[in-house]
């Protein structure tokens, strides 16, 4: 099976919190309803961060390590060689052809998912054209999705107007996973977001997982709008 059968596993939290003391009351307020969570650039420098990964793995939550790896080969190699020792579910690296087959290498036979970023959802085509690229979104999604496939990257992460299941069929594998940031219930605000979708829609286009972090985490009851985008995914999913 591709995901898992319950609807609720295919929510991953992210825990962008200003501490690791604040993570953990996040992961509290949210047991028995989320059991995947985001670890990303917030606080994985911060004091305490793998005592935290350790303490999530212990308790038998699954670990998103978003690293979005920009290295050259080796550094990358072996920087991904550590994290499935550890034991995380999912790593990110960016989808350089370089960077993705020396993820590749590096998780070995681990069960370590390698997640690509084919382009951030907070980049629309004015801010590809300020980091150089003369191509739009969609077809820089496109060429990264199918170098994706061809170097044996697990999955990718591209946003719900993407179209999850367009992009398996543009790089020929039905197997390839999606995981998709930028998800908002409907009438929400975007935040930095510029290429968003609702939980319903991603779910219904072929999202395997959704990301969501501050609709859920500054929420004074964090556990009301979880299970509330837990809801709008099995509707999606129907």
């Amino acid at each position: 099976m591709r995901t898992p059968a319950k609807i609720e596993d295919r929510l991953i939290v992210a825990l962008d919190l200003p501490s690791i003391a604040a993570a953990r009351e996040m992961v509290a307020r949210l047991d028995g309803i989320v059991s995947f969570f985001k670890i990303g650039l917030w606080l994985l420098y911060a004091a305490g961060a793998d005592a935290l990964i350790d303490e999530l793995l212990a308790r038998g939550k699954r670990v998103f390590l978003d690293a979005k790896m920009y290295d050259i080969g080796e550094t990358v190699k072996h920087g991904v060689a550590h994290a499935a020792r550890r034991n995380v579910t999912f790593l990110t690296v960016h989808g350089d052809g370089d960077i993705m087959k020396a993820a590749v290498e590096g998780k070995g036979a681990s069960p370590l998912k390698i997640f690509a970023i084919t382009a951030l959802t907070s980049l629309d085509e004015a801010g590809l054209r300020d980091l150089g690229y003369s191509v739009s979104v969609e077809t820089l999604v496109a060429q990264r999705v199918k170098n994706a496939v061809r170097f044996g990257i697990d999955g990718i992460i591209a946003s719900a107007q993407d179209g999850p299941d367009r992009l398996r069929k543009l790089g020929g594998s039905e197997s390839l996973l999606v995981t998709t940031p930028g998800v908002r219930l409907p009438g929400s605000g975007l935040d930095d977001h510029k290429r968003a979708g609702t939980p319903a829609q991603a779910i219904r286009d072929g999202a395997d997982y959704l990301v969501v972090g501050r609709p859920i985490i500054r929420e004074p009851d964090p556990a009301k709008p979880a299970l509330a985008i837990i809801e709008a995914m099995r509707q999606g999913a129907a």
